[in-house]
């Protein structure tokens, strides 16, 4: 937040100030996480799933498949009642959203149409872990419909994520938001920027003395919103802001571009 404030940005309601949307932490919002689960459980739309990481690996026919690990084969969807009991003695269950076969399409306002079938991709993903803290697909879905959320714009390594979302959406009957899916930010070796990279921090860039319009005239330039050069502050570019003038190819940054400007 300090960062973000350092570099000119500002909002409407947040962890740091009140507003109609509060509590704003995902830890302080549990209650409303564990009724989502109870909908989808009692909607026969979610179940427990008893499987380690190890066996979901063992079972996958493409054990590396996606970041977010191999797909789920089914093993724990159709236990009978007395099954998950004998098996919730052993170990507490995650919970898995059960992903019906079939292809999810949307309008992404970046890369146009897409389309993905999650129940090949992932298949039944867990929506809640055995520790009980919610995941991340659920805990979004939720927060963005009591909030309020209509648009909402981030990188494209999440458009996949995207329609395991408006699934969820769907089962709690909540409006769908529209997507924007950028493009991301990557070092000389075409991989996301990184530390790895020796990336300055926005922290580090004030201690040294950068002017935080040159870094907004930085980013904007590498998303095709002002010629390179540009000092800018980011309220001044909200009016020429607009979703096509984002290239859809992923922006190269060079850290050493960065430094320059500390």
């Amino acid at each position: 937040l300090a960062e973000l404030t350092w570099m000119g940005m500002d909002w409407d309601e947040g962890p740091d100030r009140t507003g109609p949307c509060t509590p704003y932490r995902q830890s302080e919002r549990r209650a409303r996480y564990e009724a989502a689960l109870v909908t989808l459980v009692e909607a026969g739309r979610a179940y427990p799933c008893f499987c380690s990481r190890a066996e979901v690996a063992a079972a996958a026919s493409a054990p590396h498949a996606g970041e977010e690990g191999p797909r789920y084969g089914g093993r724990c969807r159709d236990l009978s009642v007395g099954e998950r009991e004998t098996r919730a003695v052993e170990r507490p269950p995650a919970w898995r959203f059960r992903v019906d076969p079939g292809s999810v399409a949307f309008e992404d306002g970046v890369h146009g149409p897409c389309s993905f079938d999650p129940s090949e991709q992932v298949g039944d993903f867990v929506i809640s872990r055995a520790d009980g803290v919610p995941a991340y697909q659920l805990a979004v879905v939720v927060d963005d419909a009591a909030m309020g959320i209509t648009d909402i714009v981030r990188g494209d390594d999440l458009l996949p994520s995207t329609a395991r979302q408006i699934l969820l959406f769907s089962a709690l009957n909540l409006p769908v938001p529209r997507f924007a899916h950028v493009p991301l930010v990557v070092g000389s070796d075409g991989q996301r920027l990184a530390k790895r990279h020796g990336a300055l921090s926005l922290t580090d860039l004030a201690a040294r003395g950068a002017d935080p319009r040159a870094i907004v005239g930085l980013l904007a330039s590498l998303s095709g919103l002002v010629p390179a050069g540009t000092r800018i502050t980011p309220a001044e570019l909200v009016a020429d802001f607009r979703l096509d003038r984002i290239p859809r190819t992923p922006a190269l940054l060079d850290p050493d571009e960065l430094a320059r400007l500390g």
